[in-house]
């Protein structure tokens, strides 16, 4: 069973969501001559903050469904009241945009980031913290859809203009190392990722506190690059400081609650100890199904960790249909050819072997 490809993708989505809580400066909402109605206007920007703040909760929450309606109609009336190319019409498809990321409808996602990044840098400048917020939003689309070389110079343009823009200490900055990483990551560049999750998460603990759910993700980032390098005795308790500051922060059913638990069973499985990776990664599939619902692309991964490790343990019968489930979603969500649906249909094909060879 093989570490993840694109560790840490929870980060793009959390990016997705900071603009959603940005407040508006006057610099952004011109009226441009077109006549409407000054306090109307600025009615229908504080009706739209608020559904963009529903949304955000919502998402925390992992209630997709219940906000991906609300987000729509905030995008509706921005483009009514505000106009196509205003910024809080580009805030409004960017909350649409992380809301069908979180959902798995990448492709639904794509041109509503596009829009709100071409919005952007044409009303704010290509040097904006929201440009650079827009840039880190589509990287972190490409990235989880698999695109790392279109990715990179997103996310290090956005970096650049981050630490330009807010100094090199501030949070947005750690978010976009980060992403950045993950990308490098994801590109094989273990040694050129390491320093910059080491940055990020320094600044996460100087600015947020030890316990912030962002520090958090900054040790879960760094844990899943040491185990990448082999440094599994390294890994280890970083995964477990990260479990349990979701835990205390976030509550027992949160979603980043559940890749943290499944990346601490997944080194634990890598260790050979099965006994101890299973009831770990069983948490990590019940949290998933209540949170992203039983057919997530991310259920899917959990799906198949647990039928990993009950095949190691050679309980091929309860494998396969863990197997079987998995591969369904992932051939719906990723297609047959994706890389991942190929490594569920080897893994479901050995358990049916096995089987077939047992009887």
């Amino acid at each position: 069973m093989r570490h993840p490809t694109l560790p840490g993708s929870r980060t793009a989505l959390a990016l997705a969501f900071l603009v959603a809580l940005w407040v508006a400066t006057p610099a952004c909402a011109q009226d441009g001559g077109k006549g409407k109605n000054a306090a109307q206007r600025e009615a229908a920007k504080q009706r739209i903050d608020e559904l963009n703040a529903k949304v955000g909760q919502l998402y925390d929450a992992g209630k997709y469904k219940e906000a991906k309606p609300i987000a729509e109609q905030a995008l509706a009336l921005a483009e009514k009241a505000l106009g196509p190319d205003d910024p809080e019409t580009a805030t409004s498809l960017n909350s649409l945009a992380g809301m069908l990321q979180a959902m798995g409808d990448l492709n639904g996602a794509r041109p509503l980031y596009e829009r709100a990044l071409a919005i952007r840098e044409k009303a704010l400048g290509p040097d904006a913290p929201r440009t650079a917020t827009s840039l880190d939003n589509l990287g972190g689309l490409l990235y989880a859809m698999g695109d790392l070389e279109a990715a990179r110079p997103l996310m290090e343009r956005a970096l650049a203009v981050y630490e330009k823009s807010l100094g090199p200490d501030h949070p947005h900055v750690a978010l976009s190392l980060n992403s950045l990483a993950n990308a490098l990551q994801g590109l094989g560049d273990l040694e050129g990722a390491r320093p910059l999750f080491e940055r990020a998460l320094a600044i996460k603990e100087k600015t947020l506190g030890p316990d912030h759910p962002s520090t958090a993700t900054g040790l879960d980032n760094l844990g899943s690059l040491l185990q990448a390098m082999g440094d599994l005795k390294a890994a280890r308790p970083l995964y477990e400081r990260a479990v349990a500051i979701y835990e205390k922060s976030l509550g027992p059913d949160h979603r980043d609650l559940a890749t943290a638990v499944d990346h601490l069973a997944r080194l634990l499985y890598a260790l050979r100890d099965f006994k101890g990776a299973r009831p770990l990664f069983e948490r990590a599939l019940a949290i998933s199904e209540k949170v992203a619902g039983p057919d997530h692309p991310s259920t899917a991964t959990r799906l198949h960790n647990l039928g990993g490790v009950l095949k190691a343990i050679g309980d091929l019968e309860g494998a396969r249909p863990l197997f079987e489930r998995a591969l369904a979603i992932r051939e719906q969500a990723l297609g047959a050819d994706d890389p991942k649906t190929t490594a569920t249909r080897k893994a479901l094909d050995a358990v049916i072997k096995g089987l077939n060879e047992g009887k």
